[in-house]
């Protein structure tokens, strides 16, 4: 199964996306990010995303931020329980 690339102003969009691009796509800071990636899984938190290592390069697939976005309850209002 290939992977398909989409094209903004005839440049590909490039699947691995720095902390700022994560950040600004998924609608959270980097500190969020940066934080997240530094306690792990904690009760009572907000799991981060997903993300790779290249080198010292932290990098993140828009394919896992999609998914993560998606493992969130959608809710119609705010009273509704999750």
């Amino acid at each position: 199964m290939g992977h398909t690339m989409q094209h903004t102003d005839s440049h590909p969009q490039a699947r691995a996306v720095s902390e700022l691009e994560a950040a600004k796509y998924i609608g959270m800071s980097r500190s969020y990010l940066a934080q997240s990636r530094m306690d792990g899984k904690r009760d009572n938190r907000t799991p981060a995303p997903p993300f790779i290592k290249i080198g010292r390069s932290v990098r993140y697939l828009r394919e896992d931020l999609d998914n993560w976005l998606d493992s969130f309850y959608k809710l119609d209002h705010l009273g509704q329980s999750a």
